[in-house]
Parts: structure tokens; sequence; C-alpha cells
């Protein structure tokens, strides 16, 4: 962000004087980096100086930089920290719910003079890098006939194949953005119920739902999953647990979100994500199918919740995703996983788990 723009929003948000002292910090950062006098910390020491040094460098916490190094090496760890920097590119989905096709919307793209890409991943999507602007005030979204959603998030609704005539359970759904690109997959047949304890957030999913004109197929259930799982006698195809996590994997398009985490907030989240897994299974018919998913590139949240589940739940064996996502998508144990460095997309997961019995 520009040096003025920053001085402005100083003034507005805290006070007419606060512009005068952000605009004399900032200025001098910028003579010390044209002279290239910013101490820079050493890459010395042991394994916690290094990581201080790095989690200064790259500005990530300390706990985080440590975590990263341990489970992807140095070398990865920092790539991932510069992606996470770096200016974030964003993916919009055409809504083919209302007859939007993806070539639809390049010629938007192209009337606005908007820079963009096609997904090589997904029929339905389109990269940006910059003119996301010049595309909400054109009104596009606002006419329901695209959605911003990332192609990571898009390839988890590919693992799960949501097809016309099945019954689908959304466990965590709102604010809705898998729901309603699975809504579109089933061309107004068949049933897709979206739970979330958060009526608000459900409320302004029905909307949207109704602007995408897949709202024939979602029916909104306000309710804790796991207390609805135990009383309701409800069996679905599919089951999709999208599940609340530590959100490792969007740091790009999240930048607050990292200071915002405590290693604490793992433990706690684990225990979340196992009672929401057992209470989803309750919902998959014998031979349906309960899909786990993240945003998350903890091994932690991802594998090793999965692997917890299967040991409490022997009915239930993995499904290998190679069928729906392309290769490099594909782990060496079946499951599904976008890489930020490798991928230029949000960090995702996704086990894809069939019930036996």
């Amino acid at each position: 962000m520009p040096r003025l723009q920053n001085v402005r929003l100083a003034k507005v948000s805290l006070r007419p004087g606060a512009g005068n002292m952000v605009n004399g910090i900032l200025r001098k950062l910028v003579l010390l980096k044209e002279s290239n006098s910013l101490p820079l910390p050493k890459l010395e020491g042991d394994d916690r100086a290094q990581a201080r040094a790095l989690a200064i460098l790259y500005s990530h916490p300390v706990w985080m930089v440590r975590r990263w190094t341990k489970h992807l090496g140095q070398e990865k760890a920092i790539k991932l920290m510069m992606w996470n920097n770096d200016d974030p590119s964003f993916s919009l989905r055409a809504n083919s719910g209302k007859g939007v096709t993806r070539a639809d919307l390049v010629m938007q793209f192209n009337m606005l003079k908007v820079p963009h890409e096609l997904s090589s991943h997904l029929d339905h999507f389109v990269r940006v890098k910059t003119g996301l602007q010049s595309i909400i005030q054109a009104g596009l979204l606002k006419q329901g006939l695209c959605a911003v959603q990332d192609e990571s998030a898009g390839l988890i609704v590919s693992v799960v194949n949501p097809q016309p005539g099945d019954s689908i359970v959304d466990c965590c759904a709102a604010p809705g953005g898998k729901t309603l690109y699975m809504a579109s997959q089933m061309h107004g047949q068949g049933m897709l119920y979206a739970i979330d304890i958060n009526k608000g957030r459900l409320r302004i999913l029905k909307e949207t739902a109704k602007l995408h004109q897949v709202d024939g197929v979602i029916t909104t259930i306000p309710s804790d999953l796991r207390t609805f799982a135990e009383s309701c006698q409800l069996k679905s195809d599919k089951v999709l647990l999208d599940a609340p996590c530590s959100g490792l994997g969007v740091l790009s398009k999240r930048a607050d979100l990292r200071w915002n985490r405590r290693l604490e907030d793992l433990e706690e989240l684990k225990k979340l994500q196992e009672e929401l897994l057992d209470a989803a299974s309750i919902l998959v018919k014998p031979g349906g199918v309960l899909v786990y998913s993240t945003c998350s590139i903890d091994p932690e949240e991802n594998e090793e919740r999965v692997d917890a589940f299967l040991l409490r739940h022997p009915e239930f064996r993995i499904d290998p995703v190679d069928r729906y996502v392309p290769p490099g998508f594909v782990t060496k144990r079946g499951f599904y996983s976008s890489d930020p460095v490798k991928h230029s997309m949000d960090g995702a997961f996704a086990a894809r788990l069939i019930r036996t019995l």
C-alpha cells in the first residue's frame, strides 16, 4: 500500500495527528531501505535462533516458522512465507446454476479490460491478479453471474463429486461457497442440506442461493452439527465436513490470521474436528461417502485426524481421490492436497471416506 494511502488511513482510523506519525515512520523506513542500513538477523545458532531470525525476516510468528521448518524443511518453509507475503491472486467461478459459462465470464473480463487466465484444473474457474474491484463495481457478483472462490475449494467439491439426484449434507456450510458450487452441479435434482450453527450466515447463504438460482435443491438447517446428528434420522449419499481449522493454508489472503492464531489453538481445533467428524459420520448411509476437508496445510489437522477417525470408525475406509482431481493433487495415501508454493493457490486438504457398513 502506498505511503500516502497509509497516512490517510491512519487519520481516519485513529486521529488526524496520527497521520504525521505514520508518515514519519514510513519515510524513515524507506530511507533505511534505500541506504541498505536496516539490520538483518543472522541465520546462525540453534534451531530456535534460526526460527527467530526467519520469523523476523519473513514476518511470521516463531511457532509457525518452527512448525513449517519441521514438516517442510527450511527451504520450502521460506518459499511458503514468501508466497504468504506476496500480493494474492483470486479465482472466480462462473455460475453454471444460472447458465453462465466460463466463456461468458471471459467476455465480461475482456470488456472490463481485466487481465485473467483460465484455470487449468477446473472448467468453471478464471484467475485474476488485479482488477477484482472493477469486477465488483461492474456488478458481476451482485448479479450472481460469478462468485469469488479459490480453486483449492473448487477441487474439494470435485472430491465430493456431486451429481444430479444426490442427497448431500454440507455440515459446516456457511458462508456457503462450496454449498453453492455443489448445488450448481446438481442441476435442480436432488437435495442439499446446509447445516451451520450461525443463523445469520445461513440467511445470507439462503439469499445468495436464490440469486444464483440454485435454491431449489438447498435446505438450510441452523443447528450445531453435534446436536443435530444425535437427534435426526437423516442418512445421505454424500456428507461434506469442511471443518473449522487453523486456516494455515490461506495466509496469503488473510494476513491478519498469522498473528491471531496461537499454537494452543491447534489443540482446541483438533478436539473440535474429531467431535464434528464423529457427528458427520452418523449422517452417512451405508455405501455413502464422507469427505473431510480443511483449508490447512498442517498434518495434525489433516492426515492425523483422518487416521484417528479411522481407528474409532473401522466401518469407514479411504477412497482414493485420483478419479476426481488431477494427479498433481493426489498424495501417496490417496488424499487431496493443494500446495500454495507448488500449485499457486490456497493450501487445502480433503479425504474421501466410504462407509462400508
